[in-house]
């Protein structure tokens, strides 16, 4: 009986009510009594969004969103450090995460992201004297001699295996010299959302007001693996550097990566990059893939144990994150946020499109404003069909903003049609008179 008086319910008007709302799935079960599917039916609620607090990682200790099941985050001596999702950005737990700590090395992986692009690994450099000026006194180096040539791929294998400031020294003398790419890598850390890092010295060798965080190392590691020569120096384990007539072997001192002087090799790894100076401690940026994610971790300056310890936390770190992945929720995130500037150019983009100019707004405007007003045009249209389907019959506000431009082509067609009549009777007047 219930079953007969919907349909009857249905055929006195009521059909737009069913044709919009989805038949839930326990209908299909005969069992299921009708009295609970009916109670059933209702608005389909729309998919919950999930919200991302980007001022979360501003916090000092560690911040983390356990689902139930999720492993408890391990308790490292690091001062700082941030574990994330590699493809996606999520942050998937961090501590201190911009907390500004001098970088040491680790810095060389900003400097690759700029100047690795200008040069092409076969091209040949002869290396002048002026080039090894200025090195820093105890700098690690990989042995770059003046008046000797180098392939571009050799110098970028010192950066990355050696971590040599001689290579770093000479790639960016021909990046434009050692000012013009501090200015650069500057540059480039701000256009990636990296607002910790101060660049004094692009090898990474200590100086005053130098520093960078957790959060913006994670940031570089992670663009850095988007860039197939950039992934490929970063996870080379060994290599030949020339000396002239012969050359010699080297080892990349990322240990994880090598699994040398007692360090296990991590399953996986990706590389990226290590580094120690005396104010910095230990620090590195790793990343490794297991299964379909990848992950990257950054760790600044271990509190305890010797110099290895930095490695054996990021290990622990890297483990959690492989078994916590999808049992956390986020609490931030390595994209880079829309500046303002480029909100406010989405901002005109859409008002100039509600004035009925918008094909021509979105052809002229910056990227970031027609991207934000695709958007917009995408959530109002959205808008309107989702009052159009709650409530048949009324017009919504999105649909009248956008009446007058829709009744434009029948204002025309309608002033045509009078004008032609006009001459019609101007026509049958003037051959009366005649």
């Amino acid at each position: 009986m219930i079953v007969t008086s919907a349909v009857r319910h249905a055929a006195a008007g009521s059909a737009a009510l069913l044709f919009v709302l989805p038949v839930p799935a326990a209908v299909a079960s005969p069992a299921t009594p009708v009295s609970r599917v009916v109670s059933s039916v209702g608005e389909p609620t729309p998919p919950a969004r999930q919200y991302v607090d980007r001022t979360r990682l501003s916090r000092k200790g560690t911040q983390v969103q356990r689902l139930p099941g999720a492993p408890a985050v391990p308790s490292v001596s690091a001062l700082s450090w941030v574990v994330a999702d590699a493809s996606s950005g999520e942050v998937l737990a961090a501590r201190n995460a911009h907390r500004k700590l001098p970088p040491a090395s680790t810095l060389k992986a900003l400097f690759a992201l700029t100047a690795l692009p200008r040069h092409k690994p076969s091209e040949l450099h002869t290396v002048a004297d002026s080039e090894l000026t200025g090195i820093g006194e105890g700098s690690s180096l990989v042995g770059v001699k003046e008046g000797y040539t180098y392939k571009v791929s050799d110098l970028w294998n010192g950066v990355f295996l050696s971590s040599g400031n001689d290579a770093v020294h000479v790639l960016a003398e021909m990046n434009g010299g050692w000012e013009s790419t501090t200015r650069q890598m500057q540059e480039k850390a701000r256009s990636l959302g990296a607002e910790d890092t101060h660049v004094v010295s692009p090898d990474g060798y200590d100086a005053p007001g130098q520093v960078s965080s957790a959060y913006d190392l994670a940031v570089f590691g992670r663009i850095g693996l988007q860039d197939p020569e950039f992934a490929r120096y970063c996870s080379t384990a060994y290599a030949e550097f020339p000396a002239g007539s012969w050359s010699y072997g080297i080892a990349n001192t990322n240990r994880l990566l090598t699994g040398e002087n007692g360090v296990e090799r991590y399953p996986g790894l990706l590389g990226i990059k290590n580094g120690y100076t005396t104010n910095a401690g230990n620090t590195l940026i790793s990343a490794a893939r297991r299964g379909d994610r990848t992950l990257v971790v950054s760790v600044m300056n271990p509190q305890e144990g010797g110099g290895f310890t930095v490695y054996e936390e990021a290990r622990e770190l890297l483990d959690w994150g492989f078994e916590a992945a999808g049992r956390v929720q986020p609490v931030g995130s390595l994209a880079p946020v829309r500046t303002k500037a480029a909100a406010d150019a989405g901002t005109r983009a859409v008002s100039v499109a509600r004035e009925g100019r918008g094909a021509k707004a979105v052809a002229t405007a910056p990227q970031a404003g027609a991207e934000a007003g695709a958007e917009a045009g995408a959530g109002a249209g959205a808008k309107a069909r989702a009052e159009a389907v709650a409530a048949p019959g009324k017009k919504s506000r999105a649909a009248e903003a956008s009446a007058p431009s829709a009744g434009l082509p029948l204002a025309l067609v309608g002033s045509a049609c009078a004008a032609a009549l006009a001459l019609w009777g101007w026509r049958r007047r003037t051959a009366r008179r005649a």
